[in-house]
């Protein structure tokens, strides 16, 4: 890349290691849901709905950042796949909430449990302390960016 007066070099180096944090993070994850018969939006989808609870389709949408019409096929085959189920709100019938079944909460626990072995690999050989930076550093840069979201 040619360097750019105008850019702030850690800005431009924060840039390029998230890039290539997450295009390893994405590979790992897809071999390791490979072994559960689950796709990565489905994990997300389930990952969403262990961290908001009960969602309707919309509000599942919004926390995915999906078109609902995607979204819908999505919930059609987690439905299919045991994973989650459809339920009326109590509250007002008109609504359906989605909600994690027993297999689909299994899963979550199988799946989090392989990438805490693969991440424990990973960072063997990294400090206590230097982990606590990098929790530090990361809860940081995730506070600033939701904090850009909500401005949106």
């Amino acid at each position: 890349m040619e360097e750019n007066p105008a850019f702030e070099k850690e800005i431009v180096e924060i840039d390029r290691l998230i890039r290539l944090v997450s295009l390893i993070v994405r590979k790992r994850g897809r071999d390791i849901l490979g072994n559960f018969d689950i796709t990565p939006p489905q994990f997300n989808a389930l990952l969403a709905l262990a961290d908001f609870g009960s969602l309707t389709m919309g509000e599942l949408c919004e926390k995915l950042y999906l078109a609902c019409s995607t979204a819908t096929d999505l919930i059609d085959r987690m439905e299919r796949n045991g994973l989650i189920e459809r339920q009326r709100d109590q509250n007002d019938r008109r609504v359906i909430r989605l909600k994690i079944t027993e297999r689909g909460q299994g899963i979550i626990e199988k799946v989090i449990e392989a990438r805490y072995v693969y991440l424990t690999n990973v960072l063997a050989s990294v400090t206590a302390e230097e982990k606590r930076s990098i929790v530090c550093a990361l809860n940081q840069l995730h506070s600033l960016m939701t904090q850009d979201m909500a401005k949106q």
